[in-house]
């Protein structure tokens, strides 16, 4: 009598999983990475704050980077969708715009920002701006992911 035999074949088969699938929270960037890249945005005013912290903003340029292409693949998907589209564009230039423009107001009126701390309370401006923006970004990708359809397969001739 083979015991093996028969639990084997008394057993239901198992269920198949459907990984294809995605829902909205797989897409979902972790929240440090937001973090990561909140730092890197302030890293023009932590290094006018601390001049010798390049070392540590290289090593977490490097860490994002390293992790960005490995813990994070899944999600490639919603990365090619905020790199394509206007909005991560849009978001670049605000940033932009928002650090030159800021400075440049504050040399007109003559309140340029030369202290420690004046440039820590914009580190820490840039980096929360930083990550509002991008969180609204990836709502808005992950909107237009998960309403329109993928396209069919175009079968071969």
């Amino acid at each position: 009598m083979d015991i093996l035999k028969k639990k084997t074949a008394k057993a239901a088969p198992a269920e198949t999983i459907d990984t294809g699938a995605m829902t909205p929270a797989d897409y979902r960037l972790p929240i440090w990475f937001f973090g990561f890249e909140g730092v890197l945005a302030a890293a023009f005013d932590i290094l006018r704050a601390f001049p010798s912290a390049w070392p540590v903003l290289l090593l977490l340029l490097a860490v994002n980077i390293i992790v960005s292409l490995t813990m994070m693949r899944r999600r490639l998907r919603l990365a090619k969708a905020l790199w394509r589209g206007k909005e991560t564009r849009k978001v670049a230039l605000a940033l932009v715009a928002l650090r030159i423009g800021s400075h440049f107001l504050l040399n007109a009126v003559g309140l340029a920002v030369t202290s420690t701390l004046g440039h820590l309370f914009f580190a820490c401006v840039m980096s929360a701006v930083t990550i509002g923006l991008l969180a609204y970004s990836q709502q808005t990708a992950i909107r237009a992911l998960t309403s329109s359809p993928d396209p069919a397969p175009v079968p071969a001739a």
